[in-house]
């Protein structure tokens, strides 16, 4: 899928997704100089803004006959705030220096400044979420903000268990998946579930949409995994090789540590301990000849192919093929 394919399939959400920018920008105004500079600079990290068009699309795909409500503006717009948290704090530990192919914020304005960003737009994901009226649909007291906070807890969770087996080179990948099922799956769960949710679906709907939502977040972090040893810095806009450098062992070399020649494998472990200026580049010369990386794109796409069955059983709209066809976009940016 093309990203001008991307762009007819927002064109279904244009003026929800309209709103959810406008919102966004309102509700993070500052008096204070300093603080609306470092919002405006973070804002460019946002991209196709994926996370809110997941939550609007389901809506949409449960419930053909109505639009999407105020509500699913707020909490689309509540998801892209905690996702530019995400990003932010991520590039602290990371010491990234690239996003979006424009400077961090850790790297213009040092660690301190990125880490209170990134409080900061939790803590107004939080405020705007407060406002949601869960009764008008029939759910819960405070379901949506139950279930971003939950969510938000399982994102910390995941990093941190990440941060526990950095340079450990047994590292499994049953393990692998519980990490980034929590530190990036999570959150795309919780678009599809809130849509589905305050577009009055049945709990079975809103489980299998937020199962498509699990399957669809993993795949992405396995291809973005798959990208760090792989894409150029150029087309993918943020700085690569920063898993190796900082002992993250992701799928491809789970899978070559655990499959290939004794030797190969005594190489690889020898060049992620070792200090090495080109270690980044070592590694991507030593995995690229052999399976390891058509394996961690097959599970990518075996679970796009798990996430795409979810919608089997929707209305067959716009609205879903646009789902399915994200599905699709998620493994096509490694290929």
């Amino acid at each position: 899928m093309t990203l001008n394919a991307l762009a007819a399939v927002t064109d279904l959400i244009g003026p929800q997704l309209a709103a959810v920018d406008a919102q966004f920008r309102q509700e993070l105004t500052s008096d204070l100089k300093c603080v609306g500079t470092l919002v405006r600079h973070v804002g460019r990290f946002r991209g196709k803004m994926l996370r809110p068009c997941l939550l609007l699309l389901t809506a949409r795909a449960v419930n053909p006959r109505a639009e999407p409500t105020a509500d699913h503006v707020r909490l689309a717009t509540v998801v892209e705030m905690v996702h530019m948290a995400t990003l932010v704090h991520d590039d602290v530990l990371d010491e990234a220096e690239l996003r979006r192919k424009g400077a961090t914020i850790n790297h213009l304005r040092g660690n301190e400044a990125a880490v209170l960003l990134g409080d900061y737009l939790i803590s107004h994901s939080y405020h705007l979420c407060s406002g949601a009226d869960d009764a008008a649909v029939g759910l819960p007291p405070q379901y949506a903000s139950r279930l971003v906070a939950r969510t938000t807890n399982r994102v910390c969770e995941g990093e941190l268990l990440q941060l526990d087996n950095r340079n450990n080179l047994d590292l499994n990948e049953p393990t692998y998946l519980d990490i980034i099922a929590r530190k990036t799956a999570a959150l795309t769960a919780a678009c599809c579930r809130l849509g589905a949710a305050f577009a009055g679906a049945d709990a079975e709907t809103a489980d299998r949409m937020e199962e498509y939502g699990l399957a669809l977040g993993t795949a992405f972090q396995i291809q973005d995994d798959i990208l760090d040893l792989t894409g150029d810095p150029r087309d993918v806009g943020k700085t690569l090789g920063i898993d190796v450098e900082k002992g993250k062992l992701t799928l491809p070399l789970i899978h070559f540590l655990r499959t290939a020649p004794a030797e190969h494998r005594a190489l690889l472990r020898s060049l992620l301990t070792e200090p090495n200026p080109d270690k980044a580049e070592k590694i991507r010369n030593l995995i690229l000849p052999g399976d390891s990386l058509r394996y961690a794109r097959d599970r990518a796409r075996a679970l796009v192919d798990r996430a795409r069955s979810c919608l089997l059983d929707l209305p067959d709209t716009e609205a879903r093929h646009a789902l399915d066809a994200m599905a699709e976009f998620v493994v096509a940016r490694a290929e």
